[in-house]
Order: C-alpha cells, then structure tokens, then sequence
C-alpha cells in the first residue's frame, strides 16, 4: 500500500505543469521525431535514431498514439516511469535496510536531489533505463540476501535487460550484479573466511549454497537477453540479420571518440561535484522573466552524499558491513563504468542512476547506531528545502525572473 500511495503521490506531483514549454526542447527534438516514425513502420526514410535501443521509444511511440502529437503525449510516460522509478526506491530501501521509515527516507531524498525530477518531465531515455534499473537492484538485493536466491536473480536479470533495452547505460547494473556474484563465488571457490565473521559480513562461505553455474546464467545472461532482444521484434520482426545490425550500429555509435564538442558537455570525474550542468531550456517568456530547466542536483543533497560514502567505505573495510557494500557496488558500479568507455563526450546526466542510489548512502549514514533518530528528517527536511529554491529552474512552468535566477547560480561553471 505504500508504495501505490508513492506512485500515485509522484505521479500526480510530476504531471503537473508537464506540458510546459509546448514544444520540443534539448533531445526531445531527437526521440519523439523516432517515436513517430515507429507509428508508420512502412516509410522509406532511413530509422530515426538508431543509436539507442528502441523500448523507451517504442513506450513513448504509444503514449502519442492514446494521447496525441503533443506535449502530454510525449512527456506522459516519462512521468509515469519517474513515479515508477520512486517505487523502485522504496523496494530497494526495504530490500537493503528492511525499514519502511529509512526506505521511506530514501524515496523523499531520491525525489529532492533534483535530478530524477527534472528527468521525470522531459522526453529522453534515460528515465525509463534509471526505472527498470531500480527494479533490478531491489531484486538483487532481495536475493544476495536469500538462501535461495534464483527467482528474485532472475527477476533481477529482467528488469536489467528491460533497463538495456531502453539505453545501454542499463547495462552497468546488470554488470555490477555479475561482478557481485563472481567475487562472492570466487572467494568461495578460494574458500575464504573471516576469523570472526558473522551475519552482518557481505560475504559469508554459505551463501546460496543450492545455486548451480548454469542457473547463475540463465539468471544474468539468457534472461536479460532475451528481454532485450525480444524489444528490437517489432521493428524488425523475427530477422536475426537486421537485429545484429541494429546491435553493430548502436556499438559503432556509443563508442565513437568521433562526436564533436558540446555546450554542456563534461566528464565523469566532475559529476559529483555538480560542476558542469545543463541547460534543457532557458526562454525569455516576457521582461525580466524567463522559462528554465536545468538539469544540475542539489547540492545540499549530493554534495552531503559524498561524505556518506565515504563513511560507507570506512564501514565496508573495517565491519565488513553488507548494507555498506551493497550501497557502495550500486553507486560506483553505474558511475564509474563511464570512466571505462572510450566515449569522449559526457554529460551530467549520465550521473542519474549513482546519484540516485546515492540517496541509500545517506540514509545509511544518517542511520549508524548512534545517530538521533531526528537527524534523518531534519536532513530530509533540508534537501526538500534546497528542492523547492531550486524549482524555479526546474520547472518550466514555474518561470522565474532574471535576479532569482542570479542568486540561484553560484558559480560561474553553472551558467
């Protein structure tokens, strides 16, 4: 029940205001032109961008088709799959604190970081890819902490490949899963323990003890393949020919270094410091008054999380803590895949999937044994604080005027 009342809370918050500006703005001039073009499947012309994989098109293709070519019919599903996407929150923070108020928490922190937000109401991929991962993440850690874990792994498997299927960067999270799974299982293999281990260890040698090789696979390989490939069906029908293709040429595009410059562009290391943000829009709409959305994060929130990673880091390596280990592999795991692709053009939202799950480290942080119970929600309290300064430049139909817009912009980089 509370997470119907999350979705239908951020479902109603995010819808409003959406079909502010009534025409396209930054990529939207990219996917929604894609998304008609799978409406009429028979044209001549050459595919529409072919770079990213079709399902969050093909999600969007629908919407236009019940709602109309317009504004709600393009940014409706990014609404649905941003109130989505804070129902994963929740499931992943009762997956890994098992606490309806910490994972509660969670939700708020995830919401007033700006970025979900901002992404819940604008027409690109990278919302639906963020939705499906959450879902991935929660059933993993659902399962890493079963005796039994195959069918929340292979829940988990599902939602990765749904979440690959939208943009390739869906694949960071199925890999952190593997990689989880292959040093849990190497160290097995190696027969490592702790002198004193216990319950509370990321690692134990009696985990899933009744999960063979070939289920693993099955798991994170078959699964995820399958959902993923079964997306590309109907654009290209049962043709493995044409689906290798679509395959080679979204490979040849996401790891060109041949892309020219941007605006906006910045590179990985730079993220979490907020230093380059961009800018979906900025209209003068009369004097002195402008129509803003700038993808940035608040920094109350963002900048505050590093810290508690880095009071994660210390838990990992000193109590061998697995709450702290499974916020650490699902923070660095989509961030720092980036730093490994040969892709010189970056932007800060490339960032929303770790600065998402960022909202897991604070929570843990703010909740070590120890800590005031208030100390949690007067942090919530203060990240919603930030948000709602922060909505002027968020929200397009908000609008706000050129002195407001000043003081928002603390630094030079920001504008």
């Amino acid at each position: 029940m509370v997470a119907v009342a999350i979705f239908i809370i951020a479902h109603c918050v995010l819808l409003l205001g959406i079909t502010a500006p009534e025409k396209f703005y930054f990529d939207e001039v990219h996917y929604v032109p894609a998304a008609r073009q799978m409406l009429a499947p028979d044209t001549a012309e050459p595919m529409l961008n072919p770079m990213h994989p079709p399902l969050a098109k093909e999600i969007i293709a629908l919407s236009i088709k019940w709602f109309g070519d317009g504004p709600l019919g393009w940014r409706y599903p990014a609404t649905l799959f941003g109130a989505l996407a804070l129902v994963g929150v929740y499931l992943c923070g009762l997956a890994l604190f098992a606490d309806e108020r910490r994972a509660i928490a969670s939700v708020l922190l995830a919401f007033f970081n700006q970025m979900l937000f901002v992404q819940s109401r604008i027409a690109m991929l990278d919302i639906f890819a963020i939705a499906f991962s959450l879902f991935a993440i929660a059933a993993f850690i659902r399962g890493y902490r079963q005796t039994r874990p195959q069918a929340w792994f292979a829940l988990a498997g599902l939602a990765a490949g749904l979440a690959s299927a939208c943009k390739w960067s869906g694949l960071f999270v199925l890999a952190t899963a593997i990689v989880i799974v292959a040093a849990i299982r190497l160290m097995q293999g190696w027969r490592t323990r702790f002198a004193d281990g216990d319950a509370e260890d990321w690692y134990r040698p009696d985990m899933w003890p009744d999960v063979r090789l070939h289920q693993f696979v099955a798991c994170f390989v078959l699964i995820p393949a399958l959902a993923y490939l079964a997306t590309f069906v109907p654009l290209h029908g049962l043709s493995p020919t044409a689906i290798l293709e679509a395959q080679r040429r979204i490979f040849a595009d996401n790891t060109t270094t041949a892309i020219a410059g941007h605006t906006y562009m910045s590179s990985w290391p730079s993220w979490p410091l907020l230093a380059r943000p961009v800018w979906y829009l900025f209209d003068k709409i009369a004097d002195d008054r402008i129509a803003a959305v700038v993808f940035l994060g608040n920094p109350l929130i963002l900048w505050s999380a590093l810290i508690a990673l880095a009071i994660a880091l210390r838990d990992w390596i000193i109590a061998r803590k697995a709450d702290a280990f499974l916020v650490l592999a699902f923070y660095f795991g989509p961030y720092l895949a980036w730093a490994l692709l040969p892709r010189t053009l970056g932007f800060i939202y490339y960032y929303l999937p770790a600065a998402t799950t960022a909202s897991f480290a604070l929570v843990y942080a703010l909740t070590r044994q120890g800590a005031p119970r208030w100390l949690l929600w007067a942090f919530v309290a203060i990240g919603g604080a930030g948000f709602i300064a922060m909505l002027p430049i968020s929200a397009a139909f908000i609008g706000t005027s050129m002195a407001t817009f000043n003081r928002l912009m603390l630094f030079q980089s920001w504008i």
